[in-house]
């Protein structure tokens, strides 16, 4: 059987930052999907805590040096917080997919999370916050799709879900929990699954 090398890259919620074990983990829970779907999976995370799309080059390199069959790419959270210009981080974005479906890969791309769930955004920022991370994450999925990514919708259901239950956040209140985790991997299966028929 064929291995398929799966490649996580991206920000805190690509590396598992809030999880109390690394095998809760978005990467490492799609894995597991795609497991007991069949496939034989060489797993390897190059996400970094804290980085924007202006850091995806660096990762885009080892994992194109590694070999990529399928990635996940999950990044938006720190441009947003860093007020990255919408037309600046997607054309990052862009470059980092056209570079990895150029190498053969199939890439997946989770854009930036609705922020105004956030508990600590005052309430009469909240649809402010909101409106621009939906802003931020369209022009996200406009350049991924160009450049041949397939673009994983997260429901409003699961921003509900964290902005209606503690419990989806860790200790911090801004990273997942394993439980949230475990929600964005749910959302996230038949994406991935689907990408790896492809690959």
């Amino acid at each position: 059987m064929t291995t398929l090398r799966f490649r996580v890259l991206g920000d805190s919620l690509a590396a598992g930052v809030g999880c109390t074990h690394v095998e809760q983990s978005v990467g490492h829970v799609l894995a597991g999907a795609l497991r007991a779907a069949g496939h034989q999976v060489d797993l390897r995370v190059h996400a970094v805590p804290g980085a924007r799309s202006a850091d995806l080059a660096p990762q885009v390199r080892a994992a194109v040096a590694a070999g990529a069959d399928l990635a996940l790419i999950v990044v938006g959270a720190n441009d947003l917080t860093r007020f990255t210009p919408p037309a600046v981080g997607a054309g990052l974005l862009q470059d980092a997919v056209a570079t990895l479906t150029k190498e053969g890969a199939r890439v997946v791309v989770v854009t930036a999370p609705d922020m105004g769930v956030l508990g600590h955004v005052p309430p009469a920022f909240r649809d402010m916050v909101s409106q621009t991370s939906r802003a931020y994450a369209a022009a996200q999925a406009g350049a991924a799709t160009t450049a041949g990514a397939t673009v994983a919708h997260i429901g409003q259901e699961v921003f509900s879900r964290f902005a209606s239950d503690e419990r989806m956040f860790s200790a911090d209140r801004f990273h997942p929990s394993a439980a949230g985790y475990a929600v964005i991997a749910q959302a996230l299966t038949s994406y991935i699954l689907a990408a790896a028929r492809d690959a």
